[in-house]
């Protein structure tokens, strides 16, 4: 099992949610978030007065997938969140040991699917 985290523009969420459904994904948590990257924020006028917004509003994804599933994801997310412009986000992918489902105290991939 592997732990997807995707960190995306907040307009793309939709667009995102359908394509993992697409691919059969049929849970994930979402989470609104705010950072930087190499975009390092950006600059706004309020009322005639400039000032620096730092941390930009992002949507963080996570998805807990088997094995099989990862490379489906990761291309649901890479095609459906892109923009191609700066800030368009980042995924990571770390390995889950185990997953157990609270109500029934099952536990393994049948968790996930």
């Amino acid at each position: 099992m592997k732990k997807v985290e995707a960190i995306i523009k907040p307009f793309k969420l939709e667009e995102v949610k359908e394509a993992l459904a697409g691919v059969g994904i049929q849970g994930l948590t979402v989470s609104e978030v705010k950072g930087f990257g190499r975009q390092k924020g950006h600059k706004e006028l309020y009322r005639g007065a400039e000032y620096v917004v730092e941390f930009l509003p992002k949507v963080k994804l996570e998805i807990v997938v088997s094995d099989d599933n990862l490379e489906q994801v990761i291309k649901a997310i890479v095609d459906s969140a892109s923009t191609g412009r700066i800030g368009d986000g980042k995924i990571f992918v770390s390995p889950i040991e185990d997953a157990v489902r609270i109500r029934t105290g099952e536990s393994g991939d049948i968790v996930i699917s």
